[in-house]
């Protein structure tokens, strides 16, 4: 690899189609991407970023089972939705494809018959599990049971997401069927495995010898932790009806298992994208003077870095990635982001909740990105950052600038004047920032790339304060100019250098600064070769008319903020509802049994709280019978106030019990609900007293 790529490859992981994509996946994956991808366009690198919908995952096939509907319409529902979203948002994709698409279904299938062809797999009977209720083998999402690493008791059958560990699901305690909740059998069965262990010489060498200082430390840590465990077998087929047909004979009722399948995506969509430019693909991902990049989660770490290279060494053709810079987790609002419990930010809703505001989220989650370490996403931050980074000093900056020029000047730049030391001193720091700000990227540090960005707005806040040209205006005509020309030059600046990480506010800065009126758009190498002596800045010596201030940024009122969170409060409970656990029958009682039981309905006419407890609270009931004591334990869902005059039914024939000292001579009939909640049995009591029975 040459110090200087000819060229770029740049994928993103590509999103299961059983969902839309959210907030995690955007600070993980696509952001990061996309920063890149961008910057690197904007040096004129030829980049090929590609990206498509994952369409053959186990998820896809029990989404459809659940919706009731068939795997193609999940996958053709979901990737609309994914691609418009991705779309709307900015993420700039030089194709985002699918992997149903005809071009992959036949790359895949070369790819896995060239392999076979040339004795790159082993082929083995074994023993997978299989649900007898269904009559299907069951594949990795299929299985649920304990993880033997860290026993999560919801581990999958291929991974653990608790803990992150990757197993077989052979591996887990006491599996069952995901489908029928039964547990599954042994049952033998004929597959094709790409043998790992004899890949390991190659990876050593290549990860552990070769990338030890220049990959993330917890890329190269998982890696290592792999590789030292040693590598086995690793099946490339499957028992299942959704995918791509095994390309040989012998093979019928088996598809191309979905890890082997997937990163050939990346391939095949760039064949699609090079087709429809007219381009060839193959340089892309044959030559070796290109710079091959997987963007990922750390959640995908195994397969970028151990099993993709391994089949693309088993091939012999293709290059190796430079670099695999995955990122960690992104929580909300303290709890891990799950789409199956639906306690995410959806980008499409996020779309339709705040119009225009593409780089609010796309700013926050840069700042807030879990490049190192697991981070979480809080809508009180999001506020926080918008309304004092992004609006407080960015557009407030911006703001005054254009104000003051339409002020002073009508629109139009300044010619300046003498240049003062502090005028050269704050050019020569603006110079500075665009080799800053690249070495981060370069590094895959796009938080600190980020922070740079904004000291360039604070640079520009803090020149105006000092200089005043509100007050020199008054007093040194010739002074206000040259302030302006230098203020303008440092927003000029802004509208380049924010292009990777505020596309939309860019897009503005360049259209009031009426960059299409320059001879020469500035790109970020011209920013570098700015000079405070020849003045060849990106706004000319003056003359330029420059457009009215347009708002970059609104404030975000805590309205907003409240009602993100009562939405996520509102799917966290009917998430619960949904999923909650109905108790099952108790042991069977006769009808005489049933009979005994006294229930009457009474009205509570005193209650206060049991001292030195937090459950308890101390009800006189009257049951039409008497006035009794019942202690109940409902404090922690209602005050002694509230249950005053509350009819409730009422348990009247349970043999008293002391509870605390205080004896107790019936029980209150309650309910949970799934969020934990206790309510009242009410009977149905118009027209009845007290002392009526319930049967």
């Amino acid at each position: 690899m040459t110090r200087d790529p000819k060229r770029y490859t740049i994928t993103a992981a590509l999103p299961y189609t059983n969902g839309p994509v959210h907030i995690g996946h955007l600070a993980g994956v696509y952001i990061p991407a996309d920063i890149y991808a961008r910057f690197q366009r904007l040096q004129g690198k030829d980049v090929a970023f590609v990206c498509g919908s994952d369409e053959h995952g186990v998820p896809i096939t029990i989404k459809a089972k659940k919706e009731g509907i068939t795997p193609q319409q999940v996958v053709d529902k979901y990737h609309a939705i994914i691609k418009k979203s991705f779309g709307d948002f900015g993420i700039t994709f030089d194709n985002y494809s699918r992997t149903s698409a005809k071009i992959h279904h036949d790359t895949a299938s070369a790819f896995f018959k060239k392999l076979y062809d040339e004795g790159k797999f082993i082929e083995e009977v074994t023993e997978q599990l299989y649900d007898a209720e269904a009559d299907q083998f069951l594949a990795d999402r299929f299985i649920v049971g304990t993880c033997p690493k860290c026993g999560n008791e919801e581990s999958y059958g291929d991974q653990c997401e608790a803990c992150g560990t990757s197993h077989n699901a052979t591996d887990l305690i006491q599996p069952k069927s995901a489908i029928t909740g039964a547990v599954p059998s042994l049952k033998e069965t004929r597959h094709w495995f790409l043998p790992l262990n004899k890949y390991e010489p190659f990876l050593k060498e290549w990860i552990l010898e070769n990338h030890k200082k220049d990959w993330k430390t917890n890329v190269y840590g998982q890696c290592k932790s792999w590789i030292d465990d040693g590598l086995r077998p690793r099946a490339v087929t499957r028992d299942l009806d959704w995918g791509i047909p095994v390309p040989i004979e012998g093979a019928e009722g088996k598809v191309l298992y979905v890890w082997f399948d997937a990163p050939i995506g990346y391939i095949s969509a760039t064949k699609e994208w090079a087709d429809r430019e007219g381009k060839d693909w193959e340089p892309y991902w044959k030559d070796e003077e290109t710079k091959l990049l997987h963007f990922i989660g750390k959640d995908n770490i195994v397969f970028h870095c151990i099993i993709f290279p391994s089949m693309l060494k088993a091939d012999g053709s293709y290059i190796l990635p430079n670099n695999v810079p995955a990122n960690e987790f992104l929580n909300l609002e303290g709890n891990k982001i799950s789409t199956s419990k639906n306690w995410a930010v959806w980008l499409h809703e996020y779309l339709e909740d705040f119009p225009n505001q593409q780089d609010v989220l796309r700013y926050t989650l840069t700042a807030n990105a879990p490049e190192t370490k697991d981070n979480d996403f809080t809508w009180a931050d999001f506020q926080a950052r918008n309304n004092n980074e992004l609006v407080a000093i960015f557009g407030n900056f911006i703001n005054r600038v254009t104000v003051l020029t339409h002020k002073y000047y009508d629109g139009i730049v300044p010619e300046p004047s003498t240049f003062t030391k502090i005028d050269e001193k704050t050019l020569t720091k603006l110079k500075a920032y665009p080799s800053v700000i690249e070495s981060s990227i370069e590094r895959y540090r796009f938080r600190e790339a980020q922070q740079e960005l904004m000291n360039v707005a604070r640079l520009g806040n803090k020149y105006l304060a000092d200089e005043e040209p509100w007050k020199t205006i008054k007093t040194d005509e010739e002074r206000t100019k040259t302030v302006m020309f230098v203020a303008l030059q440092i927003a000029a600046t802004l509208a380049v250098l924010s292009e990777p990480f505020l596309p939309f506010t860019s897009a503005k800065l360049k259209k009031m600064f009426n960059f299409d009126g320059l001879e020469k758009l500035p790109n970020w190498s011209s920013l570098q070769e700015i000079s405070p002596l020849l003045m060849e800045m990106p706004l000319g010596r003056g003359g330029l008319t420059i457009a009215k201030s347009e708002l970059l940024f609104s404030k975000i009122e805590k309205e907003q903020i409240q009602a993100q969170l009562d939405k996520l409060e509102a799917s966290k409970k009917a998430n619960e509802a949904a999923n909650a656990k109905v108790e099952p029958q108790k042991e069977t009682v006769q009808f005489d049994d049933f009979t005994k039981l006294d229930m009457r309905v009474g009205t509570i006419i005193e209650a206060e709280k049991m001292a030195k407890t937090k459950k308890l609270l101390i009800l006189k009931v009257d049951t039409g019978i008497d006035v009794r004591t019942i202690v109940s334990g409902i404090a922690e869902s209602f005050t002694a106030e509230e249950v005053i005059g509350k009819q409730v039914a009422v348990l009247v024939n349970l043999a008293p019990r002391a509870l605390r000292g205080v004896e107790s001579e019936g029980m209150i009939l309650m309910t949970e609900t799934p969020d934990g909640r206790l309510v009242f049995m009410n009977p149905d009591t118009s027209g009845v007293g007290n002392g009526a029975t319930i049967n």
